[in-house]
């Protein structure tokens, strides 16, 4: 005796070898030998064998018709065999009730399955939604089917330009499009952007690369929402000092300026940073713009400022007014340590905003003891002899010795790359005013017992923290960020705790509040991503500036294994052909192909030129 019966879900046959009363032993077609218990068993047959069963069911349900089993079944719940039976007009065989049984279960749209060979009709209603679906996927993947084949033709349909940017930088593999541009790149071997490329959909590949940065932060655009421009909400009083600041030529945020009184046996050294907390609250539309964006984000010929363009010209410590400013001021002896500090909220004439572009030939010059004759350039000169003072006594330098920063200028879509070394004495004077203000004002607020949030460094690390615990590269107590009020979130935050605690006004956040910590959370994820687009935009344009001045070979500073630094450039590289070489060993290289989209060069070891002075600092080097 045969028997077809269901197992797991599957419809099975095998020979009785064995019956007990409520089973059955029996042996497969494959072989092995089973037990089936009897509430299985669907049909018992002694011919044909269970094999051809199966196969001749299989042909006699490939004839059937669902949708015609499905009008004429009813709506009350049926066994197999008796569909079968109205179907053939008569007491059914083996295969063709074995043939109708394959037939419902392969129509579950048709047919519910209400037990062991046991089936009831779907709803009218509920059967042709469960076909327009199967119709509207048949459509779809022929769609599928089709853009891809236009995509790999370079032809892109406009479903898939429509979806361009989300193809790119955030594709959903579950839509459509990505599932065609998928097949198109398997088929072509290209990467997105490129089969891109090849359509004629990305002819440029700064736009490329900068709308990878706006799809990211700035899906809805990177206007600003409507909002005032308010007035500082204080009654200030006037200072009687006469300011400057020191930046690039393209800075617009300007932050801190400084000034200098001679008195009868000290000097008064100010630190003033531009109070747009005085204009607004952490819980206003203007705060929230703020907290949204976290920071200013950098990239040459281009930024995206924290806060709206009229709101920093408000703030902004601009030469010709009298500007809102939290102002430091420290007493420092003739021998330069400090002997006195104090903070006050004023209002600041604004004299002059030195650009560095001018004032930089004063590096060598107060080196050497030299002068130029600019003006408050003794000034300037006495600022970093205080500077001096004030890192000796830290202990640590405010920069890395022999370190080199870069500053990128895009003019007229040529690229400028200027050099300037880390720790040269005007940048000296500016990091350690900087460093003399966020350390004093961040010891203040611990000192009271409000909030803010520190930059804290231990066993090298750096890191956020809501505790004024030490920053060991400075050598300093404590450190909080409040110097860049107009261009860093986490500096304004602490503007407004500064300004509550000089004013006896409640601080807006409390230690352990969530908005604290979440804004602590936030900007160190936002303002890491930052500087990543920063870094990319920047081998961008340093790939750019090698191709426009014909560089045909560059000097480099090898880092680890065949990792190297440019030394005139900000470009690191792999150089596979280069030989095993210590790290800071010099080496010539030759510049090769170019990719701009996938921002890489080619670079070709030549020869070693000997051993380098230059320092890399950690957070310097790319990821790996």
């Amino acid at each position: 005796m045969q028997l077809l019966y269901e197992e797991e879900g599957e419809l099975k046959v095998g020979a009785v070898l064995a019956e007990a009363p409520a089973s059955f032993q029996v042996e497969t077609p494959h072989g092995p030998h089973s037990k089936v218990k009897a509430g299985n068993v669907l049909l018992t047959f002694e011919r044909p064998s269970g094999a051809e069963l199966l196969s001749q069911a299989e042909k006699f349900a490939q004839e059937l018709d669902a949708d015609f089993l499905w009008q004429f079944s009813g709506a009350r719940e049926f066994g197999f065999r008796d569909l079968a039976k109205e179907y053939v007009g008569r007491e059914p065989n083996p295969v063709e009730a074995a043939g109708v049984l394959i037939k419902l279960h392969s129509a579950p749209m048709y047919f519910y399955r209400r037990g062991k060979g046991r089936f009831q009709a779907a709803p009218e209603q509920t059967l042709k939604l469960a076909l327009a679906a199967v119709e509207r996927k048949k459509r779809l993947e022929q769609s599928i089917a089709d853009w891809a084949e236009r995509l790999s033709k370079s032809d892109c349909p406009e479903e898939i330009a429509a979806a361009r940017d989300e193809l790119l930088y955030a594709p959903d593999r579950s839509k459509p499009e990505a599932k065609a541009l998928e097949e198109a790149c398997r088929r072509t071997g290209l990467a997105p952007a490129r089969l891109f490329e090849r359509c004629g959909l990305l002819p440029d590949a700064h736009d490329y690369h900068l709308r990878r940065f706006t799809h990211e932060f700035f899906p809805r655009g990177a206007a600003f929402p409507a909002h005032v421009v308010p007035e500082p909400s204080f009654d200030l009083p006037l200072a009687g000092v006469q300011a400057f600041s020191l930046d690039d030529i393209g800075t617009t945020e300007i932050d801190d300026a400084f000034s200098l009184e001679r008195r009868a046996d000290t000097l008064r050294v100010g630190v003033h940073i531009a109070a747009p907390a005085l204009g607004f609250a952490a819980g206003s539309p203007l705060g929230a713009i703020a907290r949204e964006r976290l920071s200013t984000a950098y990239m040459p010929g281009r930024k995206f400022t924290m806060l709206p363009e009229e709101v920093i010209q408000r703030y902004s410590l601009d030469h010709g007014g009298e500007r809102a400013a939290v102002s430091l001021y420290v007493d420092v002896a003739p021998d330069f340590s400090v002997a006195a500090r104090h903070t006050r909220l004023e209002r600041v004439p604004v004299v002059a905003n030195l650009r560095h572009a001018q004032y930089d030939r004063l590096n060598e010059l107060f080196e050497r003891g030299g002068a130029a004759g600019l003006p408050y350039e003794e000034d300037l000169r006495v600022l970093w002899r205080v500077a001096l003072a004030l890192e000796k006594k830290r202990g640590r330098p405010s920069a890395g010795a022999a370190t080199l920063d870069f500053s990128f200028y895009v003019e007229g879509g040529r690229i400028r790359i200027v050099p300037r070394k880390r720790g040269s004495p005007l940048d000296k004077l500016v990091s350690e005013m900087m460093i003399l203000a966020n350390t004093s004002w961040g010891e203040l607020l611990a000192e009271r017992d409000i909030a803010a949030i520190y930059r804290v460094q231990s066993t090298g690390k750096v890191r956020l923290s809501v505790h004024p615990e030490p920053h060991e590269g400075l050598g300093v107590s404590c450190y909080a960020w409040m110097s860049s009020p107009l261009r860093r979130y986490v500096d304004l935050v602490n503007q407004w705790q500064l300004v509550a605690a000089l004013t006896g006004q409640r601080p807006p956040f409390a230690r352990n509040s969530d908005a604290l910590l979440a804004t602590l959370r936030a900007f160190e994820v936002v303002y890491e991503r930052y500087d990543e687009h920063q870094r990319a935009m920047e081998t961008y344009w340093t790939l750019r500036w090698l191709a426009q001045e014909g560089i045909g070979s560059l000097e480099a500073v090898v880092l680890r294994e065949n990792l190297v630094r440019a030394e005139t450039v900000p470009l690191f590289a792999r150089v596979p052909s280069m030989p095993s070489l210590d790290p800071g060993t010099r080496v010539r290289l030759e510049v090769g192909a170019m990719d701009l989209l996938e921002r890489t060069v080619q670079l070709i070891y030549r020869e070693t030129l000997g051993s380098s002075t230059a320092v890399v600092q950690d957070d310097l080097l790319p990821s790996s």
